[in-house]
């Protein structure tokens, strides 16, 4: 009874929070004024909130904690960025952000895109997916090799690795 009632609230959570997809995409082309950057910046939100379901409480202001995971992502983003002097002119993508065109909503998508994320998780080596879940989760990587009880450095390769076959993955996305 009990693993039926969290795969229902499993099933109601992946429905909200691709309901949620058609605003998240506006609000990711305001960030970015890229369509395929906005399309990258909903896709790692929606991976992440996916990861970290266990974290949303219900009740509280589901879209409110979407763009807040968003808004973090694109901060992240920014920063390394900034670090690494890469910078994007934005001005050609101008017509994106006032285009209601972009905006129309397509619950179809948001769907897909959360099957495509089960679907790639479902498919990590249990020696990646492990580290890569606590990693979303906020563990911090010297927590994450004490509690599997693995060198440092493996867990960074471990959760590098995830990443880089996640990606790989979800690369139909980036091509819009």
């Amino acid at each position: 009874m009990k693993k039926q009632n969290l795969l229902k609230e499993n099933k109601e959570f992946k429905y909200k929070v691709s309901d949620e997809s058609r605003p998240l995409r506006a609000y990711a082309l305001k960030l970015t004024h890229d369509m395929d950057d906005a399309n990258d910046l909903v896709q790692e939100t929606m991976l992440k909130a996916f990861v970290n379901e266990e974290k949303f409480q219900e009740g509280t202001n589901l879209k409110g904690w979407l763009y807040t995971i968003m808004k973090n992502i694109f901060i992240n983003k920014y920063r390394r960025a900034v670090k690494s002097n890469i910078f994007n002119d934005p001005t050609d993508n101008q017509y994106f952000i006032n285009s209601s065109s972009v905006t129309h909503r397509n619950d179809g998508e948001g769907n897909l895109i959360m099957k495509e994320i089960t679907i790639a998780l479902a498919g990590l080596n249990e020696n990646l997916k492990t580290p890569f879940m606590m990693s979303y989760r906020g563990y911090k990587y010297e927590e994450i090799a004490s509690f599997l009880q693995i060198p440092l450095g493996t867990v960074k390769v471990r959760i590098h690795n995830a990443r880089k076959e996640l990606m790989k993955k979800l690369d139909s996305y980036k091509k819009g």
